[in-house]
C-alpha cells in the first residue's frame, strides 16, 4: 500500500522548495464592518477571483486563524502586481461634481459644505467636490481593458452597468448633462478607492435629464497596459468587503528550491548509507536487518505525507532526513538490551535475547518517542509557516520509525534469529558481542557520579561562558521576528561586504545589514521597504557584488514579527513544562525536574553559542531548538528508566551506585544513537547548502549538549534532590 501511494500520489511541494510567492494579508476592521470570520471567509472568495484572472497556475489560498489569508503562487518570482492587486480594496464609486474647491466661494473655507460631500483632486491635481456616491462597483457587470481606436491609441477600460446600474447611469450624466459645456458641475468623477482616476465631461450631444442611454461608458486616464488591465481586474473582481494588509511576503527563486531538493537528497542517500554502514559493523546481520527496516520506514514515511495531503517545505524536509536519524535509537536500544540479556543467560540463543530485548526496551521506547511527539505537536500548534511543516514532518516520522522498529524489525530479526545458520554462529547476529563501548567500560569500571557536584560545577561554568555571549554579542533575532525586510542574492563569486554597504548608502539605505555566507552569498536586511526601494537596493547590490542574482526576498511586517516572537517564547515555555509534566508523571517527581533542568541548561548554552557565532535566531533555529529538547529528553528518559528499574530491583541499594551502573548500562546506546543521528547531521551540513547549514549547525551542537547533559547534568541534579528530600525525611 504504501509503495503504490508513493508512487501515484505525489508530495506536495512547499514554495521554499519550488519556488514562487507567499503573501500574508490580514483583514482590518472598518466603522461599518468588522473583520471576523465571516467577513474574511468574503473576502478571500473575492482574492480568488482576482488570483485566477492574473493566470497564475496552481495558487492556494487558504483562510489561517480569524482574520488571516495565506496566497501561496507558485513561479510567481515578481510579486509586485500580485501584491497591489491583492492589497487593494477596489471600491469603486461614480460621484456628480459639485464644483471645484478654489472657487470665489471656497477659497476660505475649501471643505465640503455638507457631510455626504467630499473634496479630492482630479487628475490635474484640482480639487473636486463630490456630492454622495451615486453607483458602486457592485452594480457593474463587467470591464474590460481596450485599445483607445478613435482617440490617442492609448489604453481604455470600459463599464458595463446592470440591472439598476442602467437606470442610475443614465440619471447621474442626465444630472450633469444639465450644466453648460466646461462646467466642472458637467463631469462625472469616478473614484477608486478615494483617488479620482477619471472625470470626464458629459458629452454635448447627451440631453438635459435623459443622461447616456445603454449602460456603458469608458474610463480614460492615460492609462498603460497593465494599469488598464490591472483595473479592469479590479472592477470584475469587485471590491473587498474590508482592507487587507501585508503583514508577510516571502518569494523564493526557483533555483534555490531545486538546489535545496538536491543537496538534501544527496545529504539523505549519503547519511543514510552511513548509518546503514555503521549499523552493520557494530550489530552485524541484525544491523543489516534494521537498515531494511529504515528503507521501510523512508517509504512509509513519504506515503503517509502523501496520504495526508502534507506541504513538504524546507525545514520538513530536514526533518524527514533528520528522522532517519531518530529511527535508529529504537533499533539501538533493543539491540543493545538484547546484548545484555544474551551476556546475563546461562544458556542463552540470539532469538530468547532478542524477545527480552523488545520486551524490556518498550517502555524507554515508548517513553522517549511520547516526548519527541510532545515536541512536535507543540511545533504544529504554536508555530507557523514551514516550521508548522518541520513539526508534521518529524510527528509523521516519529511514528513511522515506531512502526518500523517495533513491527518490521522485529518481524526480520525474529525469522532471521530463528534460523538454523545463526542458532549455530550466534555472532553473526551480533548479540553474542558485548561491542567496544560495553568493553571498555566493563575494563574501566569508572565511578561517575561519585562526586556529582563537579559535574555541576562544570555544567555551571559552561553556562556562565554561554551567558557571556548573550551580554557581550546579544541574541541576533530573525527579520521573522523582528519584521523587517531581508533580500538574499547568489553571486558569481565572494562578495565583498564593505563594498556592498557603501553601495546601499549612496543609494539612500545607510542602516541596512549586509551580511556574506560562504563563497557566493549575500544577504541584506533592513527595515520595512516597499516593493520600489527594494528594487533600488537591489541595483546598488548589482553595481557592488558581480552577477548578484535574488534568490529569496522576506517581508515580515513589525506586528506579525512581534506576535511571532511571542509564539516562539510560548512554544519554548509550553515546550519545557509539558516534558516536566509527563516525566514527574512517568518518574519520580525530582527526576521530571532534573530532566528539565537539564532542558534548560542545554536550551541557553545552545542559544550562546549561536550569539558568539553570531548567527541569526530565526523560526528556524527555534524548530531545531525545540528537537534538540526531543532529543535530550530521550537521553534522560532512558537513563532514567533503567534508574528506575535498578531501584525496583534493589531499593536498599545507594541511589549514587544504582545512578552510576545506570549510566555505565545505556552509555553504548546513547554512544550508537549519538553517532547514528551525527551521520545525517553532518551530512546535512556539509551538503545541505546555506538554507540548512544553520539548521544541522544548531542540531549537532544540541546532539553534543544533550548527550552531555543528560548524564552530567540531568543525574547530579536528581542526586542532589533525592540526597534533600532524603535528609528532609530524616
Amino acid at each position: 500500500m504504501s509503495l503504490y501511494i508513493a508512487v501515484t500520489t505525489p508530495v506536495r511541494l512547499g514554495l521554499d522548495l519550488r519556488g514562487g510567492t507567499q503573501i500574508v494579508l490580514e483583514t482590518r476592521s472598518t466603522p461599518d464592518t468588522e473583520a471576523g470570520p465571516e467577513a474574511t471567509d468574503r473576502t478571500l472568495e473575492v482574492l480568488r477571483g482576482r488570483i485566477d484572472a492574473l493566470g497564475v497556475a496552481e495558487p492556494t489560498l487558504v483562510r489561517s486563524g480569524e482574520r488571516r489569508i495565506i496566497v501561496e503562487l507558485p513561479g510567481v518570482q515578481d510579486p509586485k502586481q500580485a501584491a497591489e492587486v491583492l492589497g487593494r480594496t477596489a471600491q469603486l464609486t461614480f460621484h456628480p461634481v459639485l464644483g471645484t474647491a478654489d472657487g470665489p466661494d471656497d477659497t476660505a473655507r475649501p471643505l465640503p459644505k455638507r457631510p455626504k460631500e467630499r473634496v479630492l483632486p482630479d487628475e490635474d491635481g484640482t480639487p473636486l467636490r463630490l456630492g454622495g456616491a451615486q453607483l458602486t462597483g457592485e452594480q457593474v457587470k463587467e470591464a474590460e481593458a481596450l485599445i483607445d481606436q478613435q482617440g490617442t491609441g492609448g489604453w481604455l477600460v470600459t463599464v458595463d452597468f446592470a440591472g439598476a446600474g442602467t437606470t442610475g447611469w443614465s440619471r447621474l450624466t442626465g444630472a450633469a448633462a444639465c450644466h453648460p459645456a466646461g462646467d466642472p458641475q458637467r463631469r462625472v468623477a469616478i473614484v477608486l478607492d478615494g483617488k479620482v482616476i477619471s472625470s470626464p465631461q458629459v458629452d454635448p450631444s447627451v440631453t438635459c435629464g435623459k443622461g447616456i442611454p445603454g449602460g456603458s461608458t469608458q474610463i480614460t486616464g492615460s492609462f498603460a497596459a497593465d494599469e488598464a488591465r490591472e483595473l479592469a481586474l479590479l472592477v470584475n473582481g469587485g471590491a473587498l468587503p474590508v482592507p487587507v494588509e501585508t503583514v508577510e511576503q516571502r518569494t523564493v527563486g526557483a533555483t534555490l528550491g531545486a538546489e535545496a531538493i538536491t543537496a538534501s537528497a544527496w545529504a539523505a542517500v549519503i547519511g543514510t548509507a552511513l548509518t546503514a554502514v555503521f549499523l552493520t559493523v557494530v550489530y552485524r546481520l541484525l544491523g543489516a536487518l534494521a537498515t531494511t527496516a529504515l528503507a521501510c520506514y523512508g517509504l512509509v514515511s513519504y506515503a503517509a505525507l502523501a496520504a495526508l495531503g502534507a506541504t513538504l517545505t524546507l525545514p520538513g524536509l530536514a526533518g524527514f532526513v533528520l528522522a532517519i536519524g531518530m529511527a535508529v535509537d529504537a533499533n539501538v536500544l533493543v539491540f543493545e538490551r538484547a546484548r545484555e540479556e544474551y551476556a546475563a543467560r546461562r544458556r542463552p540463543t540470539p532469538r530468547s535475547a532478542l524477545s527480552a530485548g523488545f520486551r524490556k526496551a518498550l517502555s524507554a521506547i515508548t517513553d522517549s518517542n511520547v516526548t519527541t511527539l510532545i515536541a512536535a505537536a507543540l511545533l504544529f500548534f504554536l508555530a507557523s509557516g514551514p516550521v508548522k511543516g518541520f513539526g508534521v514532518t518529524l510527528a509523521v516520522g516519529v511514528l513511522a520509525s515506531m512502526f518500523s522498529a517495533l513491527v518490521i524489525t522485529r518481524v526480520l530479526a525474529e525469522y532471521a534469529a530463528a534460523t538454523p545458520l545463526v542458532r549455530r554462529r550466534p555472532r553473526l547476529s551480533g548479540l553474542a558481542t558485548t561491542g567496544a563501548v560495553r568493553d571498555r567500560i566493563t575494563r574501566r569500571d569508572p565511578q561517575l557520579m561519585r562526586r556529582p557536584r563537579r559535574w555541576l560545577a562544570g555544567s555551571a561554568v559552561l553556562l556562565v561562558l554561554a551567558s557571556a555571549g548573550l551580554v557581550v554579542r546579544g541574541v541576533e533575532l530573525g527579520v521573522e521576528f523582528t519584521g523587517g525586510r531581508l533580500i538574499a542574492y547568489a553571486t558569481e563569486g565572494p562578495a565583498d561586504a564593505d563594498r556592498v554597504r557603501a553601495s546601499l548608502a549612496d543609494a539612500g539605505f545607510p542602516h541596512t545589514v549586509v551580511q556574506v555566507s560562504g563563497d557566493s552569498g549575500l544577504t541584506v536586511r533592513a527595515g520595512t521597504l516597499t516593493d520600489t526601494e527594494a528594487d533600488e537596493v537591489t541595483a546598488a547590490v548589482r553595481e557592488a557584488a558581480d552577477g548578484a542574482d535574488k534568490v529569496r526576498d522576506e517581508l515580515i511586517g513589525p506586528s506579525l514579527g512581534q506576535e511571532l516572537r511571542q509564539g516562539a517564547l510560548i512554544a519554548l515555555a509550553v515546550a519545557l513544562g509539558a516534558q516536566l509534566v509527563y516525566l514527574a508523571a512517568r518518574f519520580r517527581r525530582q527526576w521530571g525536574t532534573s530532566a528539565v533542568a537539564a532542558l534548560a541548561h542545554d536550551v541557553v548554552i545552545l542559544v550562546g553559542v549561536f550569539a558568539w557565532l553570531g548567527k541569526p535566531v530565526d523560526g528556524t533555529f527555534v524548530a531545531a531548538l525545540l528537537t534538540v529538547i526531543g532529543y535530550s529528553v530521550n537521553d534522560s528518559v532512558v537513563l532514567f528508566d533503567r534508574l528506575r528499574e535498578l531501584v525496583r530491583a534493589s531499593p536498599k541499594a545507594p541511589l549514587p551506585a544504582l545512578a552510576n551502573r545506570a549510566i555505565l548500562q545505556t552509555l553504548p546506546r546513547t554512544v550508537n544513537t549519538g553517532m547514528g543521528a551525527a551521520f545525517i547531521l553532518t551530512a546535512l551540513a556539509v551538503l545541505g547548502g546555506s538554507s540548512l547549514t544553520d539548521f544541522a549547525l544548531a542540531l549537532l551542537i544540541g546532539l553534543a549538549v544533550g548527550t552531555y547533559s543528560s548524564v552530567f547534568v540531568a543525574t547530579p541534579v536528581a542526586l542532589e534532590l533525592d540526597g534533600r528530600r532524603s535528609r528532609g525525611r530524616r
